[in-house]
């Protein structure tokens, strides 16, 4: 690239973003300098700057092969537009929060070039200006605010690297004392602001001259590696794993590591235990963070709190004819249940907590169906729940009595306390909560805590799919040897299922064998060896192919599940190429971008994070909806989820949500869609397990599309996976006091209809 003289400043009015990196701030953007003749690209870090601003940019001129000229920012300031047409577009911009074009118009058509410093310094003024009431001056009052202080901590972030978004998140944290947080206590962002992970904060922490080997440094590092490790699925880390994981992250010595953890313990930051070994080995040392060893002590009680519980909420099923009940029910149904399903009845209705597992076309939803029935004709009080909207609203159909998601069905608060607790149980005799397997260790434990005693609680799920997100995995625990919680687990698939090749070559990858991909109707391969190959044909099998042969809508009825995030086939990639197919930029559909992503009405998304905040009761990771309003004026861009809540996102809190059209099959979980299209690419080596891709095909209800390599399939099919997660739970549940009378026996036997 060639350069020109350095040091030179333009000042020029920013007209459109092209492209940003919430990350870094690295910015792409086209601007007028005022001067007549065409817009100037400048690229740089531009953090904070808004369409419609007047900066004074210090640099110097480049030439880019491919781009030509170039305006290479180095630093940059805001200056306030003087004139009258500079001042009506600096406002009608958006930037103000509450201000749009026709407001700007009216406040600068009253105050000429006033209107600026009338805002900043007599705001009470704005009551002048015909038709602008109270409530909306008090609102723009408080947005130039909350923008002009914003703007201070971002200059102050801009030397380290933070984005924008992050440094929105730090001031609606702490508000004026933000930068004295940031330069003294930086370590502290990483546990309080979400988005910023130890790295970013380490980076800060360096940047205001807290040393290499600070012990505040370690101890928020190892912090750091147990939280990256509940992330990962695990409860807890050995201390060789721990100590030889925060030295690789701190780089300093396991002796200084090692001084740092027993700090944390002494002071209760982190939690020590010593578990026993396995076949007589040594017991081992590990440490967990402090939620997730309360969370664990707490489930495994409150499980055997149910199981060992003196009162029964359904005592009528204890001395039951079940012959007469099994006949009634097949005459209700018109089904009759094989041994399997009739013992898994039996299970439900008789014991405090039971599991039903099984796969696919095996009959759980039946079981289910039909232990609902008995069970409210003796008059129970039923709650039905799942982890996810779209679950629940399964649940629903198939039972006929309304379920709902276990977040709204606990009432969870701000912060994620439930309303329903031991102290506030919930009316319930039974509780079913169907895809369990979805249930981690922090919503496991608030769910038992909220079930009465003498209640039954049924959990149902496929213990072969992938575990939950978060950490744990409980489902496969409570049906660990010598745990005192009985189940039932269903293998034969019934006859009507067997004719579904989806269903088929569940259980084919489910047993290790490949997949049936000729001659079927309902489940086909496409196959490339190249993954940008893959990328494009998965494109176009959503786009055109599956809505020309199948009729379904490529947005409401196929999903895409990818293996992974990142690479050419991944979800990242796939989302830009679906949404530019199926929701292109056009005058008349709104648009907002933020970072480096386009949102647009229309848009297929989904949350990434729990915020216990938004909605009636929160929105959860994994929540999808869809874009249906974006408001310049109010920064605000509306989501309806699945479940048909209206959720409002201010601008600044955009990096909660992703494009949705293609998702990673973790996120999946607990989701059902009318057709799954699967890219399977050697450039996701490292993902491809059995239990990952029996999950994917498993997440369709009539239609499965693969895209890729015969090897990666074959790779998917084979490799078992990488461990087990740490927890010990199942080691928790064994070690309590056992009821006198023996727990039932495992089944594993066939079933009838599903």
């Amino acid at each position: 690239m060639g350069e020109a003289r350095a040091g030179t400043v333009l000042e020029a009015t920013l007209e459109r973003i092209t492209y940003a990196n919430s990350q870094t701030g690295y910015t792409v953007a086209r601007v007028d300098t005022g001067r007549g003749g065409d817009l100037v690209t400048v690229v740089g870090s531009l953090l904070g700057a808004q369409p419609g601003e007047t900066l004074r940019l210090r640099g110097r001129w480049g030439a880019h092969p491919q781009y030509g000229r170039q305006f290479l920012v180095e630093d940059h300031t805001t200056v306030l537009p003087a004139t009258v047409q500079g001042i009506r577009r600096y406002l009608g911009s958006g930037l103000v929060k509450g201000i749009g074009p026709r407001l700007a118009e009216r406040i600068v058509d009253h105050f000429g070039t006033d209107a600026l410093r009338v805002i900043e310094e007599e705001p009470g003024r704005l009551a002048e200006v015909p038709n602008l009431g109270p409530k909306r001056t008090r609102l723009i009052t408080a947005a130039w605010e909350e923008q002009r202080a914003i703007k201070e901590v971002m200059v102050f972030l801009q030397g380290v690297g933070v984005s924008t978004s992050l440094a929105v998140r730090i001031y609606r944290q702490y508000g004026d004392a933000s930068i004295g947080v940031v330069r003294n206590e930086p370590y502290r962002l990483a546990a309080e602001v979400w988005g910023i992970g130890f790295r970013t904060a380490d980076t800060i922490a360096a940047a205001v001259g807290i040393p290499h080997d600070s012990p505040h440094r370690v101890e928020a590092g190892v912090q750091f590696v147990l939280s990256e490790a509940t992330g990962q699925g695990h409860c807890f880390l050995p201390e060789t794993e721990l100590v030889a994981q925060a030295v690789e992250v701190l780089q300093v010595p396991a002796g200084l590591v090692g001084h740092c953890l027993a700090l944390l313990v002494a002071d209760q930051g982190v939690i020590r235990e010593e578990l026993p070994g396995r076949g007589g080995e040594p017991a081992t040392a590990v440490y967990y963070l402090v939620p997730f060893h309360r969370a664990e002590i707490s489930l495994a009680a409150g499980l055997r709190r149910l199981v060992d519980a003196d009162v029964d909420r359904m005592p009528a099923f204890a001395s039951v004819d079940w012959t007469a009940a099994l006949s009634w029910l097949g005459r209700r149904t018109g089904v009759e249940l094989a041994a399997g399903q009739q013992a898994a009845v039996r299970l439900a209705l008789t014991e405090r907590v039971a599991v039903l597992t099984g796969g696919p076309g095996c009959g759980k939803s039946f079981t289910v169906r039909s232990i609902v029935t008995l069970a409210a004709a003796k008059g129970a009080r039923i709650v039905l729940a799942a982890p996810t909207g779209r679950a629940a609203k399964r649940l629903t159909e198939l039972t006929g009595v309304e379920a709902v998601t276990v977040h709204r069905l606990l009432e969870l608060r701000p912060g994620g306390d439930a309303a329903f607790d031991r102290d506030r149980p919930l009316e319930a005799d039974l509780v079913v909560v169907d895809e369990s397997s979805m249930l981690d260790l922090l919503l496991a434990n608030k769910l038992v805590r909220a079930v009465p005693p003498g209640a039954h609680l049924l959990l149902v799920g496929d213990v072969d799919q992938l575990p939950s997100v978060g950490a744990g995995e409980v489902l496969r625990d409570l049906l660990a040897e010598g745990t005192p919680i009985p189940h039932v687990r269903l293998t034969e698939v019934f006859r009507q299922a067997s004719r579904s090749g989806v269903v088929t070559n569940a259980h084919r990858v489910n047993a290790g064998s490949f997949p049936q991909v000729r001659g079927l109707d309902d489940f086909f391969l496409f196959s490339t060896d190249d993954a940008e190959e893959a990328a494009r044909l998965t494109v176009d099998v959503v786009v055109r192919r599956i809505p020309a042969r199948f009729g379904l809508d490529p947005r409401r009825d196929v999903q895409v599940l990818t293996p992974v995030h990142r690479g050419p086939a991944g979800a990242a990639v796939l989302n830009e190429l679906l949404q530019e197919a199926l929701t292109p930029a056009r005058p008349d559909r709104a648009e907002k971008r933020f970072g480096g992503r386009v949102f647009r009405v229309g848009d297929k998304v989904s949350q990434i994070r729990n915020d216990y905040d938004k909605g009636a009761n929160g929105v959860f990771n994994g929540t999808q909806g869809v874009v249906t309003a974006i408001d310049p004026v109010e920064q605000t861009l509306t989501v309806v989820t699945d479940e048909g809540e209206q959720i409002p996102y201010d601008f600044g809190e955009l990096d909660e949500l992703v494009h949705a059209y293609a998702v990673t099959v973790h996120r999946s979980q607990g989701s059902e869609y009318p057709c799954v299209v699967i890219p399977v690419t050697t450039s996701a080596w490292m993902m491809l397990q059995r239990n990952l891709l029996y999950t994917a095909v498993t997440r369709a209800k009539q239609l499965v599309v693969l895209v890729g390599s015969t090897r990666a399939l074959g790779q998917a099919v084979r490799v078992t996976g990488s461990g087990r997660r740490h927890t010990a739970l199942a080691h928790r549940l064994r070690g309590g006091p056992h009821r006198s009378a023996a727990a039932p026996t495992p089944l594993a036997v066939g079933a009838g209809r599903g």
